[in-house]
């Protein structure tokens, strides 16, 4: 279902249609408005450049969340591997008790 949501981004209504949640494209909304105030506030320039430049700020902060990711995604892979081998050498010695414990039993001197 479509949701029209309209947001206040630097004193300018925009309503946008979407497929989100309202509270999502308010949050959006909320988060690209101090953005934009933090550039206007800060490089003393117009809003056409401000929106320039907080595209790019927003762009560069998605950029670094994915190699974030892709970092964590790359740890996990090799916790589930280590894991897997724990849990293999678990099993092999789990074999191998059980095989030394069938071999006292048969000599006599099973505990």
């Amino acid at each position: 279902m479509e949701n029209r949501v309209t947001i206040n981004i630097c004193g300018e209504e925009y309503t946008f249609v979407a497929q989100e949640a309202p509270s999502y494209m308010q949050r959006v909304g909320t988060y690209v408005d101090e953005k934009m105030n933090e550039v206007l506030q800060s490089a003393h320039v117009g809003r056409v450049d401000a929106a320039v430049l907080t595209a790019v700020n927003i762009t560069d902060e998605l950029f670094k969340a994915r190699e974030d990711a892709e970092h964590l995604r790359g740890q996990l892979k090799s916790y589930v591997e280590e894991a897997n081998r724990a849990k293999n050498e678990a099993s092999e010695l789990k074999r191998e008790i059980f095989r030394l414990q069938t071999q006292l039993s048969k000599t006599g001197h099973d505990n």
